[in-house]
């Protein structure tokens, strides 16, 4: 007979080890948060976001993780387009401080169609190393450590969930903050982070492949 505790513990180490991954400050962590002060396609940001990790989890329990593995040239071009990518939206980011008429949530808010929104959520989401790092290697070997089918499915639907709740909780949660993103320099500031963190994340992933 199965416990409930049994039942429970796959499903709460895959939320716990899901949660510590995603709750970072990053690029796409910047562009959810973005779009939630703005009120702009929230809800589909959020979705897509969640549904990408769910997606790329899934194939990593599923032993993608083990093959992406065996081949560095793969995720070495994924660095660089990655790279390349981040370093020019961090400019755009740059280009957004040093223009206060942009930086107006309320009339600005829905000046990109949803497609855009989502093609540059794609962007930050697939052409990231990142998220193949702890998705599809780093949880798909962890969730080796659990017998298959049933407890390594529930480990790998608590990363997910993990997923779910912060890309949600980020997008609308957002709105709390809104009264001090009424002033301009609050949107510079962000913005100016926001390219901050692209740039990093980018020169450490061109450091990674040379060193490699």
């Amino acid at each position: 007979m199965i416990s409930a505790g049994s039942v429970h513990a796959p499903y709460v180490a895959g939320l716990l080890l899901g949660a510590s991954l995603i709750v970072a400050i990053g690029a796409q962590n910047a562009f959810v948060l973005r779009q939630g002060l703005l009120r702009s396609h929230r809800f589909a940001v959020a979705l897509f976001c969640a549904l990408s990790d769910a997606l790329l989890i899934g194939a990593g329990v599923g032993g993608l993780g083990v093959a992406v593995g065996k081949h560095p040239h793969l995720l070495a071009l994924i660095a660089c387009v990655g790279a390349t990518v981040l370093m020019w939206y961090g400019v755009q980011a740059l280009r957004r401080a040093f223009h206060p008429q942009v930086l107006k949530a309320d009339s600005h808010a829905n000046t990109a169609s949803a497609w855009r929104v989502i093609a540059t959520c794609a962007g930050f989401t697939w052409l990231n190393p990142h998220v193949y790092l702890d998705t599809v290697l780093l949880i798909g070997s962890l969730a080796s450590a659990w017998p298959a089918p049933g407890p390594r499915t529930l480990f790998a639907i608590g990363a997910a969930s993990a997923s779910f709740i912060w890309f949600f909780a980020l997008s609308y949660g957002a709105r709390l903050l809104a009264p001090l993103f009424n002033k301009p320099a609050a949107w510079r500031v962000l913005d100016v982070l926001i390219a901050l963190v692209m740039w990093s994340i980018a020169i450490k992933l061109l450091w990674s492949f040379l060193a490699h």
